[in-house]
């Protein structure tokens, strides 16, 4: 790996100056390990805290802030009880749901602890309580190497130090790589597995408005639930048990009794998603041109197939709530980053920014982001294979469940430091909650008619991108396909929950598998993913060895501009601060950056999806908003605007004062600012926000949950 450490090393240098010379407290989803350096901007944008004190993720207020289920959440009391967005608990919602006892309709509220309900068994809250710096560590072993073997290096240090962090048993560790293969970093966390739901509005609150009002503003949505995590009485995390105890945080984030207002500063802490902004202008072209357009066509036909298979029947329609949500923001998403990417001409521009970094980019350097731009390209070749055969796995439920069980049998054999993450001994209790909470998300028909249109779509890719197994296996043809499907699903025992889980008994102890048409399917296709994984992990070997060189130039080329130099999202912790601000997404048009309950009548038609709660608009009728109206507005506010720079994960974040209270809970962002999660613009970059007013409010005057209230330390009155 020739020229690596020199490149390194430059790049450290571009970083320490950058962030000397980043000037707006708008973008940025800042490492807290870089808070200290950011002070002064921090104290001149308005925080009131000490900014190095951020930078300890064992001390408040991060240390409050955890990773719950796909999005973030925060504990805000000491016995446990934990705020996120209802969108974010909606599986867990959905997994206690029936057509006898709605709850995703009619909301929940525990009748005390005894009456709070498991969440599925693969929801985990997971507290990060170390971050450190291993990038000498993780990269000794991968000098000289290329390739997959460059990769297999990468990954092999990774789990030796995973390895060492796991040894005594009391964190889950991983090895985040920043700056796309630059630095590495061990992250410490303790993983709750006990979590139980608490408190939830119904639907026409937690989702009110639903894709018509999805990252839309104005915006008039409670998009919030409580759960709560425990632990077993020793203390230690511990699957569900009625003998369990409330997790004992060592911190926990205070509401404040103020609500926000234009101008006031604001901070953000969460678990952002994934980032692409220093990506490649040949990806940012891809992104525009192939991946986003695919998407919102695979995923419209998606939601279609769901809500025709399921019509008419409540059992399926529950128990595909939660996918088809996810699979209508995911759509939705995916069309606004298209609109807004092509309003930004970022193509063009992302273009021209490349074209004159690299003229001032050293030959040998050079070379090497070649090479780097030769592997991109062969990626994106299969780029629509491998959305698909993603699909066909991840849109799933006894199919996904066969491919496991086949996969894990296969790792079984394997020492367990050899083995694929994700199927080591550490991973046994998640793999195990997935295939239990099938049962409640699973309806044959449902399956067979989304199996039928992903890969009907597959079955149209030209020669070059097929998979010889998945031919075999499903045909060429709709009618093969259709007459598989049909075979298999009325063949298969794997709807049956003790007969997964005794195949996962079998599995992990690297067992053979008892006879089923979908496990003997799976053999094959597994076989086909470990091929098709193996050239997707030379690719990612060569991106992790050449990727260093482009990031080299590009954050001394951003060093040169003065712009802000922070890594890419990456599901880790991470910090964004700027303020609460109005947006002039058009000409002549101006929007206040808070909402108040007036915009839930005004947009009440009484139908889906604007159906306000019968209670909920007799207490806006009403007009009795206890100690939570806006004193300048007098009313109830809703929702709230900010300049934080947030993406998908940031879902749940809590949003803090300038004294570190908690005053929102972020939920979404604006239609103009959906292509953030690759070009930054802003004049449009807005997060929206749950006002904790407006929480209080509900749960004292329309929901009540007044022991909730007290056990946040409000006061009702």
């Amino acid at each position: 790996m020739s020229g690596t450490p020199m490149i390194r090393n430059t790049l450290a240098l571009a970083l320490a100056l950058g962030l000397a010379t980043a000037a707006h407290a708008d973008e940025g989803m800042w490492m807290p390990t870089q808070l200290p350096d950011l002070a002064a901007q921090m104290k001149a944008a308005g925080f009131e805290g000490d900014p190095a004190g951020l930078a300890d993720v064992t001390a408040p207020p991060l240390s409050a802030v955890v990773r719950a289920g796909g999005g973030t959440g925060s504990f805000v009391s000491p016995d446990g009880l934990l705020l996120t967005n209802h969108h974010v608990a909606m599986g867990v919602i959905q997994y206690n749901s029936s057509p006898e006892d709605n709850i995703i309709d009619n909301g929940f509220v525990a009748a005390g602890r005894h009456a709070e309900r498991p969440a599925n068994p693969d929801f985990r809250v997971v507290v990060t309580t170390a971050f450190d710096k291993v990038t000498d560590q993780v990269l000794a072993a991968a000098k000289g190497k290329t390739g997959r073997a460059y990769h297999d290096a990468i990954e092999q240090a990774s789990k030796q130090i995973v390895a060492e962090c796991e040894a005594d048993g009391s964190v889950r560790c991983s090895v985040a790589n920043m700056y796309y293969g630059s630095d590495f970093y061990r992250i410490a966390q303790v993983e709750l597995q006990d979590v139980r739901l608490v408190y939830a509005p119904p639907r026409a609150i937690g989702n009110y408005g639903d894709e018509i009002d999805n990252f839309m503003w104005p915006r008039h949505t409670g998009d919030f639930t409580l759960l709560r995590a425990y632990v077993g009485p020793d203390g230690k995390p511990a699957p569900y048990s009625e003998h369990n105890v409330p997790y004992r945080n060592p911190a926990f984030l205070r509401l404040s009794s103020e609500g926000p207002k234009e101008g006031d500063y604001a901070m953000l802490a969460g678990y952002p998603g994934t980032t692409f902004r220093h990506r490649s202008a040949a990806e940012f072209a891809s992104q525009i041109d192939q991946v986003l357009p695919r998407r919102v066509a695979l995923f419209q036909q998606m939601i279609d197939t769901i809500a025709a298979a399921s019509a008419g029947d409540a059992v399926a329609t529950q128990r595909y709530a939660s996918q088809l949500q996810g699979l209508k923001n995911n759509r939705k998403r995916a069309a606004g980053e298209l609109e807004g990417l092509l309003r930004s001409d970022a193509k063009a521009q992302r273009a021209a920014d490349e074209a004159a970094m690299l003229a001032v980019t050293p030959r040998a350097q050079r070379r090497q982001i070649d090479a780097l731009f030769a592997q991109l390209s062969a990626g994106a070749q299969v780029g629509e294979r491998d959305l698909l055969l993603q699909q066909v796995t991840g849109a799933t439920q006894l199919l996904r469940s066969a491919l496991l069980l086949e996969r894990l049998r296969i790792e079984a054999a394997k020492p367990d430091a050899l083995r694929e993450t994700g199927y080591q001994a550490r991973d046994l209790a998640i793999l195990e909650g997935t295939l239990k909470q099938v049962q409640r998300r699973f309806d044959p028909k449902v399956e067979k008619a989304l199996l039928a249109h992903v890969l009907g779509r597959y079955q149209q890719l030209p020669d070059a991108q097929r998979v010889a197994e998945f031919d075999a296996a499903f045909g060429r043809t709709p009618a093969e396909l259709a007459a598989k499907l049909d075979a298999l699903y009325a063949g298969t025992t794997l709807g049956d929950e003790a007969n997964r889980l005794a195949q996962f008994e079998r599995a992990k102890a690297g067992q053979p598998l008892g006879e089923d048409p979908l496990l003997a399917l799976a053999a094959p296709l597994v076989q086909a993913q470990l091929r098709l994984e193996h050239e997707a992990k030379t690719r990612e070997g060569e991106s992790l060895r050449l990727r260093p060189a482009y990031m080299q130039a590009l954050f001394a080329w951003r060093n040169s501009q003065g712009r802000a130099l922070y890594p890419d999202a990456n599901r880790t912790l991470r910090i964004s601060y700027g303020k609460v601000e109005s947006i002039n997404p058009r000409d002549a048009v101006t929007w206040s950056p808070v909402t108040t309950v007036a915009g839930i009548v005004e947009k009440n038609t009484n139908a889906y999806p604007f159906d306000a709660p019968k209670p909920l608009l007799e207490a806006i009728a009403k007009g009795d908003w206890g100690n939570t109206a806006d004193p300048a507005l007098g009313t109830q506010t809703v929702n709230f605007l900010t300049n934080l720079d947030t993406t998908g994960g940031n879902s749940g974040s809590p949003v803090l004062n300038a004294r570190g209270e908690l005053i929102g809970l972020n939920f979404d962002s604006n239609w103009e600012s959906v292509s953030a999660s690759w070009w930054f613009d802003p004049r449009y970059k807005r997060a929206v926000h749950v006002d904790m007013r407006y929480m209080r409010w509900l749960m004292d005057k329309v929901y009540p949950a007044h022991d909730l209230l007290a056990e946040m330390g409000v006061p009702v009155r």
